[in-house]
């Protein structure tokens, strides 16, 4: 016997490349402020301290 599939309705194909493009552009983002973020000495020394401060 055969049951009736519970799938999504479907995403328009530009609609679907738009969500994945701005999902990349996301992590991108993300990724570009964490190492902006590792270029700063300050926040380099901040950070040792705290990992340092867990032992």
């Amino acid at each position: 016997m055969h049951t009736p599939s519970t799938a999504p309705p479907s995403v328009p194909p530009w609609l679907h490349g738009w969500r994945r493009a701005l999902v990349w552009a996301a992590i991108a983002a993300v990724l570009a402020a964490v190492f902006a973020l590792y270029l700063q000495p300050d926040f380099m020394v901040t950070l040792a301290n705290q990992v340092w401060a867990c032992f």
